[in-house]
Formats: C-alpha cells, sequence, structure tokens
C-alpha cells in the first residue's frame, strides 16, 4: 500500500494559511505528486486585484509548491484550471501559460467555468510526475 506524505512549500506564512484551511499543498502518493488548487494569492492570503499578475502569482505559488517536492514545471502531467469568467480571462491566461510552458509535450489541460473562488478569479491543480534521483 502506497504511503501519503504532505508536501508544503518552504514558505511558513504561507504553510499557517493551509493549516487553517485543513488542508496539504500537495500529497506524495509513490511517483506521483497531486498538488492542492493554487490562487495567485499574497503571503496573507489576499487575493492579487489585478488578473494577470493574480495568475502569474498562482504560477509561481505552484512552483514553490512543485520544488519542495523535487519537481519542476516541466514535471507537469495534467492540469485542471478554474476561471470566474474564462471568457474575459482567456487571453490573459494563454498569455501566462505561453510564458510558462515552452518545452513541448504540453501536460493535459481542462479549464473550467466557475461561478465562485472565494475572492480569486484562477485556480490550478495539477498532477506531476516527481523524477527519479539519478
Amino acid at each position: 500500500m502506497l504511503q501519503r506524505k504532505a508536501i508544503f512549500p518552504e514558505d511558513s506564512e504561507r504553510h499557517k494559511l493551509y493549516d487553517e484551511h485543513g488542508y496539504s499543498a500537495a500529497i506524495q502518493s509513490g511517483d506521483l505528486l497531486f498538488v492542492s488548487g493554487q490562487v495567485g494569492s499574497r503571503l496573507d492570503g489576499s487575493p492579487e486585484p489585478d488578473f494577470k499578475k493574480q495568475v502569474v502569482l498562482a504560477f509561481k505559488n505552484l512552483t514553490n509548491v512543485l520544488k519542495a517536492a523535487g519537481c519542476e514545471l516541466n514535471d507537469i502531467v495534467d492540469v485542471t484550471t478554474f476561471h470566474t469568467d474564462p471568457e474575459n480571462q482567456f487571453e490573459a491566461i494563454m498569455e501566462v501559460k505561453k510564458e510558462v510552458f515552452q518545452t513541448l509535450p504540453y501536460p493535459n489541460w481542462t479549464a473550467v467555468g466557475v461561478n465562485w473562488l472565494a475572492g480569486f478569479d484562477f485556480e490550478i491543480k495539477v498532477i506531476a510526475r516527481i523524477p527519479t534521483k539519478a
């Protein structure tokens, strides 16, 4: 039976937010990493008001969680994003996506329109494969 291991970024301030809301930033199971939804939150948990900057910050927060597990963006296999206004947000998201994912093959990607994200307008969750150490 595979054991689950909680993964948290090194940022102790953000760790308090995970404790407060009762979930892990990511769970490692075998060589897979299941990352909880990451939003464009500042260290105090508040949303970044500028939408494109919120998306950039969500990717930064995601990168920090991946790094804590020994992963990077190229280790991502599957992406799910949540958007409060997909039609109007699509262009900004695609600009950031092109900056973040520059290497083929790109990960799978599913985008979901939602009507509530606790004050945020974008959330990203991923599954990554943890690289084996040589």
